[in-house]
C-alpha cells in the first residue's frame, strides 16, 4: 500500500534530480494514497493522453512500502513506465515477452498483460523476498473488461489469492467501455457515472483535458473543417462487439474518388508542419493512402507489421526522417512523438474515447509547436472535450444536456435533446448525484455516500408503491417480481371488453366539455385507425397538479426539467415535449372506452409502431 513517507534506498539519487512532478499529478498521488488508506477498492485516475501518467505510476511505486506490479497491454507502454521509474535512480524488473525480459524478482516490476497471465505463478512467486504484492497498477485500465476470464481479471483474481487486500489502481484518459459507458461507479466530485457493478469503484482524480490545454500543459487541438468531399459512413453500423467491421469499411472507401482530394488537402495543410499521422479504416485503404503520399518521406504501420520494421519505421518518424505515417488500430495508445502536429482521420470511430486517444497523438508538448491540426474526413459526431455521459449515444441527433435533479439538486449530465436553450428531452433514468444518510446533496465523494434515490424514469410496484428502474424484473424496495409488460398485454388481449392499441400517433387538441369549460383531449390511434381518447381539466391548481400525476409524469420526454402548463392551449403549444405510449389498453365502461393502462418505454416479444419495416 503507498505511503506518504517512504525511506529511501541507499542507491536514491537526491531529491533535486529526481523528475519534477506537475501540480496536478502531486494532487493524483495524493487522492490515491487517501483512498487506498481508507479503501480497498479498486480505483481510478483520469488523465488526458500526454499528461503524464507514467510519472505517476513512478511516484506511487516509489511511495510504495509493499511491492508493486505495473501492467499495460502494449510493451511501448511497458518501456515508458520502466523508464520513468529508472529516472529516480531506482531499479525495477520487466516481465515482458516482447521486450525479450521475464524478470520478477525485484520489489517492482513492470510488465505486459499478455505475458504476466501466461505466467502467473511465475511473477507472484511466493518465496519472493518482497513477499506478495500490494499495489497493481493498470495503465490504460479501460481495457479491463467485466468478463471475469478476461486477461486483467484473471491477473487480479490470482494476485488477490496472495494477498486479499491487494489494491488495484487504473490510469486512463479515457474511462469508458463501448457497451458500458464509464468503468467506475462513484466520481469524486459527488456524482454516480457507471453501474453499480463496474469494476472500478471509485475515480479519486481526473484533470480535465480543456484545463490541460489552458494551463499549457498540452498543444491546442485546431479542428478545422475540410475543404474536399468526405466519406459518408453514416449508413454503417458497429458489428455485436460495438466495432465497425474492415470489410464494411472497405465498401466505403476502396477506390472512393475522393480519397485524391483528401490527401492532396492534407498534404497541402502539412507545409507548415513537422509530423502528419493519418488514420486510415481498413489496411487496403491504407495502402492506397500511402501511394498518393511522398513515397521518401511515408510510411505505414499495420497489425501485420513485423515487430523490428515497425520499429524501425517508428524511430525514423520520431527522428523526423520520415513526415507522415499512416496506420491502421495500431497507434492510438502507446505511441509518444510529441512533434506530431496534423492528424487526419480517415475512417469512423466508434465511441469518443477512442476520438480522444486519437487526437491525443497530436497534443503533447514540442519546442516550437503551438497546436495540432486535426482534420476529420469521416464526420465524427465526438466533441473532443465533452465525455461519454455513461451510456451509448441513442441517436446522432443527442448531445450531452444538464438536467438538474428536483430532489437533491445535482446537475446531472444525461444525453438529451434542445429547443435552443430549453431542454426538451433526455434519455436519464436516475439521479447521478451522492447524498449522505439525511439525502443532502454531496460535492464529493465521501465514506457512507449513496446515490440519490430519484428517479426520472421508472415503473411502480404495484405491491409496495416504490419506484423501479424500467428494465428491473424485481422491486427493489420488498423484493417481489415486477409484473411484466408483455404478461398485461396477454391478459388484455384475452378480455372481450380491453382494447389494445400499438400506438403509432397522439393528438393533442384543446376543447371544451358538455357545459363549455375548456379541456384538454388526447386521443391515441393505431396503425389501422383505432382510437382510444382521454380528458383532463386544468382549471384549478388540483386539476393541475393531477394532470402532472397521472399524465405529465410519464409522458415528459425531459422528466424532471420543471413544466407546469395552466391550460389546454399552453399544452397542444409545447406538445413537441411530450411522448407518446408504445401501447395504451381501454376497458369499455357501460358504452364508452376509458384508459387504463400506458406502457412506455417497452422492451418485449410484441411489435411497436416504430419498428414497423
Amino acid at each position: 500500500m503507498p505511503q506518504t513517507e517512504s525511506r529511501l534506498p541507499p542507491s536514491s539519487p537526491p531529491a533535486s534530480v529526481r523528475p519534477e512532478l506537475r501540480p496536478y499529478q502531486h494532487e493524483a498521488v495524493k487522492r490515491v494514497i487517501g483512498h487506498f488508506r481508507q479503501s480497498d477498492e479498486p480505483a481510478v485516475v483520469v488523465l488526458p493522453t500526454g499528461s503524464g501518467k507514467s510519472l505517476v505510476i513512478a511516484e506511487l511505486a516509489r511511495l510504495a512500502r509493499g511491492r508493486v506490479l505495473v501492467l499495460a497491454h502494449v510493451r511501448e507502454l511497458v518501456e515508458q513506465n520502466h523508464a520513468k521509474y529508472l529516472a529516480y535512480g531506482l531499479e525495477a524488473d520487466i516481465f515482458s515477452a516482447g521486450l525479450g525480459r521475464k524478470e520478477s524478482a525485484r520489489q517492482v516490476v513492470f510488465g505486459s498483460v499478455q505475458s504476466v497471465v501466461r505466467h502467473l505463478d511465475a511473477v507472484s512467486d511466493e518465496q519472493n523476498a518482497h513477499g506478495p504484492f500490494t499495489l497493481l497498477v493498470i495503465d490504460e485500465c479501460h481495457r479491463v473488461s467485466l468478463d471475469a476470464d478476461s486477461s486483467y481479471r484473471r491477473v487480479i483474481d490470482h494476485l488477490r489469492s496472495r494477498n486479499p487486500s491487494l489494491k488495484v489502481l487504473g490510469l486512463t484518459a479515457t474511462p469508458y467501455r463501448l457497451g458500458q459507458g464509464f468503468i467506475y461507479h462513484r466520481h469524486h466530485h459527488g456524482m454516480v457515472r457507471g453501474d453499480a457493478d463496474s469494476f472500478f469503484g471509485d475515480c479519486v482524480f481526473e484533470q480535465p483535458l480543456r484545463l490541460m490545454v489552458r494551463q499549457g500543459y498540452l498543444a491546442s487541438p485546431l479542428k478545422v473543417d475540410a475543404a474536399v468531399a468526405r466519406y459518408d459512413f453514416s449508413q454503417l453500423a458497429p458489428g455485436t462487439g460495438g466495432l465497425y467491421r474492415e470489410e464494411e469499411l472497405n465498401r466505403v472507401v476502396a477506390g472512393h474518388r475522393a480519397t485524391p482530394g483528401i490527401i492532396a488537402e492534407v498534404i497541402e495543410r502539412a507545409r507548415q508542419r513537422e509530423g502528419v499521422m493519418l488514420f486510415a479504416a481498413s489496411v487496403a485503404h491504407a495502402e492506397e493512402i500511402l501511394g498518393y503520399l511522398p513515397a521518401q518521406a511515408s510510411a505505414l504501420i499495420t497489425g501485420d507489421t513485423d515487430s523490428d520494421e515497425r520499429t524501425r519505421l517508428i524511430e525514423d518518424f520520431k527522428a523526423k526522417r520520415l513526415k507522415y505515417l499512416v496506420n491502421v488500430s495500431v497507434l492510438t495508445t502507446g505511441f509518444d512523438a510529441p512533434h506530431v502536429d496534423l492528424i487526419a482521420i480517415l475512417r469512423p470511430t466508434e465511441s469518443v474515447g477512442l476520438y480522444q486517444q486519437i487526437v491525443g497523438r497530436g497534443l503533447r508538448l514540442s519546442p516550437g509547436k503551438r497546436d495540432c491540426l486535426i482534420l476529420d474526413y469521416a464526420g465524427n459526431p465526438w466533441d473532443l472535450y465533452a465525455p461519454e455521459v455513461g451510456s451509448p449515444r441513442p441517436d446522432s441527433d443527442s448531445e450531452p444536456v444538464q438536467v438538474p435533479c428536483p430532489l437533491c439538486g445535482h446537475a446531472n449530465l444525461f444525453w438529451g435533446k434542445r429547443d435552443g436553450e430549453l431542454v426538451i428531452e433526455h434519455f436519464g433514468r436516475r439521479c447521478q448525484g451522492l447524498v449522505d444518510a439525511e439525502g443532502r446533496a454531496l460535492a464529493a465523494a465521501e465514506p457512507g455516500a449513496r446515490q440519490c434515490d430519484f428517479r426520472f424514469r421508472f415503473k411502480t410496484c404495484g405491491d409496495c408503491g416504490a419506484e423501479n428502474d424500467i428494465a428491473a424484473r424485481r422491486c427493489h424496495g420488498c423484493q417481489t417480481l415486477l409484473v411484466d409488460a408483455d404478461d398485461k398485454l396477454r391478459e388484455a388481449l384475452k378480455l372481450k371488453d380491453a382494447r389494445v392499441l400499438r400506438v403509432s400517433g397522439m393528438l393533442l387538441e384543446p376543447t371544451v366539455n358538455g357545459r363549455g369549460l375548456p379541456r384538454l383531449k388526447v386521443t391515441y390511434h393505431d396503425e389501422d385507425g383505432a382510437t382510444l381518447a382521454e380528458w383532463f381539466a386544468l382549471e384549478t391548481p388540483a386539476q393541475r397538479r393531477a394532470f402532472e400525476a397521472v399524465f405529465l409524469r410519464d409522458h415528459a420526454r425531459a422528466p424532471g426539467v420543471p413544466w407546469s402548463p395552466t391550460s389546454p392551449d399552453q399544452v397542444c403549444r409545447e406538445q413537441q415535449r411530450l411522448r407518446a405510449p408504445d401501447f395504451v389498453v381501454g376497458r369499455k365502461v357501460g358504452r364508452h372506452w376509458q384508459v387504463r393502462e400506458k406502457l412506455f418505454d417497452y422492451r418485449g416479444r410484441y411489435r411497436t409502431a416504430d419498428s414497423a419495416a
